[in-house]
């Protein structure tokens, strides 16, 4: 199993990864707020501002901290470690 860094020490596995998108559309958003009221939104920004959003295959929505380009490079193992998060 490959796990990916998505930010601040949180890993998920690569495998399991469906989209990486930006969280601002509408249909995006709403996305957030049905998983948030079905308990399976996973925010692991640590307070910072959200930059992506990964949607899992098993239904799970995950708020990440980077960018959504820095999130897809790291999933296709296209990016160094050089581009770290930003505040």
């Amino acid at each position: 199993m490959q796990l990916i860094n998505i930010g601040y020490g949180n890993l998920v596995a690569a495998g399991r990864v469906v989209a990486v998108v930006s969280p601002d559309s509408a249909p995006v958003k709403r996305m957030i707020q049905d998983a948030k009221g079905r308990g399976l939104l996973i925010d692991a920004t640590l307070g910072r501002k959200t930059r992506s959003v990964l949607i899992m295959d098993s239904g799970h929505i995950i708020l990440s901290a980077i960018q959504t380009a820095a999130a897809a490079g790291r999933l296709t193992g296209k990016e160094t470690d050089s581009q770290e998060e930003e505040p």
